[in-house]
């Protein structure tokens, strides 16, 4: 689906946005307007990462827009995020996505005959920073969901099973920081293009800002993760460390019952009178002398 945005007739360029669109579709808008083949070939294809391309007076770049409508558990970069292409020069702005898109929406609702738009620039600023903007909110979430994972991990006496939320929650810091760190390159381009200096900064500001959120996130799940294992680790250790001393208390017992035990006629103790309360009263010797003997190593 082709809709225009922003004809002609009201402005001296156009807005055009392309939804899921054909290849005959693309190639009747590359042929109008002079698109790259290798450009056009690079907007349907969905698995592309963010870039940049300057191909004589048109500019081509990909971004990738977060999903809020990904699934919980979704940790790649094609589940979490959508891709659009850009096209634009100093007549047009051309919009390729292949899914409804809230961005576009979002922008021209927002934007679209103020004064804030005036030339493609404006417009195209006004894309890129809403398409960082779209990492804002998923980074605040997982900020919190970080907090939960840690109030569970250190308040709770037991362990709850936290591994797999914690792998997808790093699996989504990663990605999300990874696609920022790949856009880079179109702020980077567009500084070098003369766009207006403050409208950069605030776009690079922006960039600095996610980033550091996602990195941080990355690195305390990180650091959550081996406090989890070590805090496993170590409540494993302390059942271990119960069950051993039940067994060195029984293991003498056992012994002395062993022996007794036995179906032997001739065993010196059985004919003895007090026998039977004589051994009782050397296992409890054992047992206590066992019980001061821990005590004294701290053990207990």
């Amino acid at each position: 689906m082709i809709r225009t945005l922003l004809p002609l007739d009201e402005s001296d360029w156009q807005w055009i946005d392309l939804e899921s669109p054909t290849k005959e579709e693309l190639q009747d808008l590359a042929q109008e307007h002079g698109l790259h083949r290798s450009s056009v070939i690079d907007s349907l294809q969905p698995e592309h990462l963010p870039k940049y391309e300057a191909i004589g007076d048109i500019d081509f770049m990909i971004a990738r827009v977060f999903d809020n409508r990904a699934h919980r558990e979704a940790d790649t970069i094609q589940e979490l995020t959508n891709k659009i292409a850009i096209f634009f020069s100093e007549k047009y702005v051309i919009t390729i996505h292949r899914n409804p898109s809230d961005l576009i929406e979002q922008v021209k609702e927002k934007y679209l005959g103020t004064d804030l738009i005036k030339m493609p620039q404006d417009l195209l600023i006004r894309l890129i920073k809403n398409v960082l903007k779209s990492y804002e909110e998923p980074a605040q979430k997982l900020a919190d969901e970080l907090d939960y994972y840690e109030t569970k991990t250190f308040l709770n006496q037991r362990m709850p099973p936290l591994t797999k939320g914690l792998y997808h929650l790093k699996r989504k810091a990663t990605v999300c920081r990874r696609v920022l760190r790949l856009s880079e390159v179109i702020l980077s381009n567009l500084n070098l293009k003369g766009f207006q200096p403050t409208d950069i900064q605030d776009l690079k500001d922006l960039y600095v800002h996610l980033v550091t959120q996602y990195e941080e996130v990355n690195d305390g799940t990180n650091n959550l993760i081996n406090t989890y294992i070590s805090l496993s680790s170590q409540r494993t250790n302390e059942v271990m460390r119960v069950l051993t001393i039940f067994s060195a208390f029984f293991l003498p017992l056992t012994f002395i019952v062993g022996v007794y035990g036995m179906n032997f006629e001739f065993m010196p103790e059985l004919e003895e009178k007090y026998g039977y309360p004589a051994v009782v009263g050397v296992m409890v010797v054992v047992t206590f002398s066992i019980y001061q003997w821990f005590r004294r190593k701290g053990w207990l």
